[in-house]
């Protein structure tokens, strides 16, 4: 059996990307109901649909319920999650100072991304047991990276760590924790904050190293 060509083709390759933007509109239309007094809990399907600008009926040909849409938003975090660590590594290898760098590049996907991470924060400990499953599953990810890495860096400095795995843990919670201050704060704030959280994440860090050394004079 032959695959479709001429027009048949591009018709159904316009009714895919159609469908494909119909839903970005939906995931963005929800994210943009979000706020310091919103949360997702609060969104309507009806209204949701409304600010897309499709019929309630359609929301059904790209997700199933609200949920859905809610949890397709909490993979996309897990995803800018993980090209913010991408994004970190290169600026790393350039520019060195692997804690100030990476606070900085965190700062910027919070001031990108802001009410996708207020859904993150949220849904962390919400009261839907699917929502908190994805946004912990995400955030394992993400502290299993951050562990890889600072073994890496460890090897590579010649500075052992003690608990990667712990470290990383502590510092993807201050790193949230410092993170939820800052999305409504002001400029003025949110660098008092960064500067903090560097210096935060450094003494873990430091702690990390230190108990290390004392564990090999152990030995």
């Amino acid at each position: 059996m032959h695959g479709l060509t001429g027009p048949w083709s591009k018709t159904l390759a316009t009714r895919a990307e159609q469908k494909l933007k119909t839903r970005r509109a939906l995931m963005d239309a929800a994210l943009a109901q979000l706020s310091a007094d919103r949360g997702f809990g609060s969104l309507s399907l009806r209204e949701v649909a409304r600010e897309a600008g499709i019929a309630p009926t359609s929301f059904y040909r790209h997700f199933a319920e609200l949920d859905e849409l809610g949890l397709a938003l909490v993979d996309e975090g897990g995803v800018a999650l993980r090209q913010l660590m991408r994004q970190a590594r290169k600026r790393i290898a350039r520019d060195g100072s692997a804690i100030s760098t990476s606070v900085d590049t965190f700062m910027e996907y919070l001031g990108n991304n802001a009410n996708l991470f207020r859904l993150m924060l949220r849904e962390r400990t919400g009261v839907s047991k699917p929502f908190r499953t994805a946004v912990k599953a995400e955030i394992d990810h993400f502290v299993t990276e951050l562990a890889d890495d600072l073994g890496r860096f460890a090897d590579e400095q010649n500075k052992p760590l003690a608990e990667a795995r712990i470290v990383a843990e502590a510092m993807v919670t201050l790193v949230f924790n410092q993170g939820a201050e800052a999305l409504d704060a002001t400029p003025k704030e949110r660098e008092e904050l960064k500067q903090k959280l560097k210096t935060e994440l450094r003494m873990i860090l430091v702690g990390s190293q230190t108990l290390a050394q004392w564990q090999q004079g152990l030995d």
